[in-house]
């Protein structure tokens, strides 16, 4: 897996490096104000997140509808559609201040097939034209796999998958099993890898939908992460 990621880091050049320096200076910018991301310094950006996000690339089919949960700063959706402008995405985040941030990139970066909403997954969730319409749901840390399955699966339709990025600790991924079952999901594959340079392992956790999600789900009111299924 590492030579895979020393394959990815060298596919970055070109206008693509462009992109992710005018991306990185985006985030600089609007650091002070909106406490995006604590890794600031070049290498450590490019490996800990913008490498990072890289990774799942394969996992993701061509010409997808994605959408991600929790999209913060932009990790892993920002760097997978610099490499990938096939995709489409639907980026959901809470946060006013961020989604303005995630604007900003998106202006800046020219980049199309993005759109942004300044909702809580949970109720999006609730939404016909959102629930079960989306190829795949990614989220990177936002919550523990039980909680933060609640959330993205539901918006998965059949025969699709939720990509989690998560710590090298992979007791979380086995522990939300009961999650999956409930959600419709089943877990298919968890890959784990080391970031170069002695960044650290990493996992992707890999979740398809084998079922309708039940209407109930998502709960809401902060249910997913008081009492997880």
């Amino acid at each position: 897996m590492e030579q895979t990621i020393l394959e990815k880091l060298n596919e970055i050049t070109g206008e693509k490096r462009e992109m992710f320096s005018a991306y990185r200076a985006l985030i600089l910018e609007y650091n002070e104000r909106y406490n995006l991301t604590t890794i600031l310094e070049e290498q450590d950006m490019l490996y800990k997140h913008f490498l990072d996000s890289a990774v799942g690339e394969s996992l993701f089919k061509r010409n997808a509808k994605v959408i991600e949960i929790g999209s913060g700063a932009g990790f892993p959706s920002i760097p997978l559609k610099i490499l990938r402008d096939d995709l489409s995405f639907t980026l959901v985040e809470s946060v006013g201040k961020k989604c303005e941030f995630l604007h900003a990139v998106v202006d800046k970066l020219s980049l199309s097939k993005m759109n942004i909403y300044s909702k809580r997954a949970e109720d999006l969730a609730k939404d016909s034209e959102m629930r079960e319409r989306f190829d795949h749901a990614t989220a990177r840390a936002v919550a523990r796999m039980n909680t933060l399955s609640e959330y993205c699966l539901p918006f998965v339709k059949l025969g699709g998958s939720f990509i989690a990025y998560k710590s090298a600790e992979t007791e979380e991924i086995n522990e939300a099993e009961t999650a999956y079952k409930i959600l419709g999901g089943r877990l298919k594959t968890v890959i784990s890898y080391e970031l170069p340079q002695s960044y650290g392992g990493r996992t992707l956790a890999v979740v398809e939908k084998v079922k309708p999600t039940p209407k109930k789900y998502p709960r809401g009111q902060g249910k997913e992460r008081k009492s997880p299924l």
